[in-house]
């Protein structure tokens, strides 16, 4: 999106999952294979983040920083808003943040917090889930509390599928399809996930920082794929699970009440909508930035830009979606001729300014993130 607009906002992620479930080794994945994006990272228990390789002063609870970006900090939860307002500062220069929740955390927690803080600076980038696939059953049993979390979550990542036959892998897919209706699911082995269901390649290239250390990337440039920590050797070149998109570019205006009524039911197994929507008539001063990541939605007007084209274009990321279905839900959308030639209806924006969040203040606006 557009840096002027929501790229002063940081996606802040919740990563959750229990004991065992490998959302260490899918965060070390992420780190890895971190498009030139600054990650900061979270840790709610201290954990096992893969930073061998550097030498980190200091103890669990200070913020140690690597020369790519990487912050990695451990803290309780009551700390949390102290250090997103930490990590959020310009100086700082993150793309991203993600909350590493300890095995045993109430992630309903972290994510109220994020929802509820009043940082200007960051935006809610949903909550992922990790489920161990060969301990599914075991898991709930010990932890009941796992039908809860699930039923909250934006992605489900049902991690270890190789250690499963198909048809248990089936089985655990529906009951999870069960648990937690509308949220995309997506299997994987050994935390390999597609990174771009999360973040996209950083805008601004990472030869723009004239002194760095060595990253993640950097480090296993050499051995031609990540190795995520859990049976390495054999499993090495283990391909990841990737991710499906539909692009939307349309010239007419979009109906708000049309477009409300598609995002406010968005279909199962689409995690994220961003883009830029013109609302024509019902609003001709601005075009309208989207962000939902499961639940959440938000708007940000702005001005257009002098002579940029005014048209509708939106990119729709998930797993297991219907890419023609949504492309004709979407194109339903559209103002008709008829009604571009008829007057707005001043209400039909009402539902759209719900997700509006008043601006931070001026000088803190200015601020590029």
């Amino acid at each position: 999106m557009n840096p002027s607009t929501t790229g002063r906002q940081i996606p802040v992620v919740v990563l959750a999952g229990f004991l065992g479930s490998g959302k260490t080794t899918l965060l070390n994945h992420l780190l890895w294979r971190r498009a030139g994006n600054r990650i900061a990272v979270v840790v709610n228990d201290f954990g096992a983040v893969e930073i061998d390789a550097m030498t980190v002063a200091g103890q669990v609870g200070s913020t140690v920083s690597l020369g790519n970006g990487c912050l990695c900090c451990a803290v309780d939860a009551s700390e949390l808003d102290g250090y997103l307002e930490r990590l959020s500062r310009p100086a700082a220069r993150i793309d991203l943040i993600v909350i590493e929740a300890s095995g045993l955390a109430e992630p309903q927690e972290l994510v109220r917090m994020i929802l509820t803080g009043d940082n200007p600076r960051t935006v809610y980038g949903g909550l992922v889930q990790v489920v161990d696939a060969a301990e599914f059953d075991a898991t709930r049993d010990r932890h009941p509390e796992t039908d809860r979390h699930l039923a909250i979550a934006d992605l489900v990542v049902l991690n270890k599928t190789d250690r499963v036959t198909p048809a248990e892998h089936e089985r655990v897919l529906d009951v999870i399809g069960t648990l937690g209706p509308g949220a995309a699911v997506v299997s994987a082995s050994y935390g390999r996930i597609d990174p771009g269901l999360l973040f996209d390649p950083a805008a601004r290239p990472a030869e723009d920082e004239k002194m760095r250390q060595l990253s993640f990337e950097d480090l296993r440039a050499d051995e031609g794929e990540d190795h995520t920590g859990e049976d390495e050797g054999e499993h090495a070149h283990h391909p990841h699970t990737g991710y499906e998109s539909v692009s939307y570019d349309e010239p007419a205006a979009m109906d708000p009440r049309r477009l409300m009524a598609f995002l406010d039911s968005r279909s199962e197994g689409l995690y994220r909508v961003k883009g830029f929507v013109d609302f024509g008539a019902a609003d001709p001063a601005n075009r309208y930035a989207v962000h939902a990541v499961g639940r959440f939605l938000r708007f940000y007007p702005e001005p257009w830009p002098r002579g940029t084209e005014r048209r509708t274009q939106l990119v729709l990321i998930g797993s297991g979606i219907d890419r023609d279905a949504l492309a004709k839900e979407l194109t339903v959308c559209a103002v008709t001729e008829t009604e571009a030639a008829t007057a707005p209806d001043e209400s039909a924006m009402w539902g759209v300014l719900r997700y509006v969040r008043s601006e931070p203040a001026a000088e803190e606006a200015a601020d590029p993130a």
